[in-house]
């Protein structure tokens, strides 16, 4: 950095602590949603329907994913495949931005509004998760606080 002119240290605050606290974090939003999909399948079942997804094909979607994504975000917070988990985050926000978030054909301009804001809140989710797939892939082992290495090497 041309602009640093001093250091200092604080023994506890290394790479790998920051990693894992980072984990820590962007893991507790899918856990949270993941298990509300779990427990209230039913209700999300309803808005899903309502979002094009077939009523048949509902439930099922809305347990599929609760389970793609309290796996993802295990693997993540636990460095157990993490780059694979933050994969199964990313095919989770993809398609769930599009089908579930787009604001086109909304008639009502606040409703629109707020589905605007969760497709931007999803893209960007899948943004970060590919950053922590190539993170883990990128730093192996060497990322420490892990269960196992990455699946995929991407150096």
């Amino acid at each position: 950095m041309l602009l640093r002119t001093s250091t200092w240290k604080v023994w506890w605050l290394t790479v790998d602590v920051v990693v894992f606290v980072g984990r820590i974090l962007f893991a507790m939003l899918f856990l949270m949603s993941g298990f509300g999909h779990l427990t209230k399948t039913k209700m999300m079942a309803q808005y899903t329907a309502s979002r094009g997804v077939p009523q048949a094909l509902a439930p099922a979607a809305v347990f599929g994913t609760g389970l793609l994504i309290v796996a993802g975000a295990l693997m993540v917070l636990l460095g157990a495949w993490g780059d694979l988990g933050a994969l199964f985050l990313v095919v989770f926000l993809v398609p769930t931005a599009v089908i579930m978030h787009g604001p086109w054909g909304v008639e009502d301009p606040q409703q629109r509004m707020m589905e605007q804001t969760q497709l931007l809140k999803d893209v960007a989710l899948a943004g970060a998760a590919l950053i922590v797939l190539a993170l883990f892939g990128w730093a192996g082992p060497d990322l420490g606080l892990t269960l196992t290495d990455p699946l995929f090497d991407l150096d």
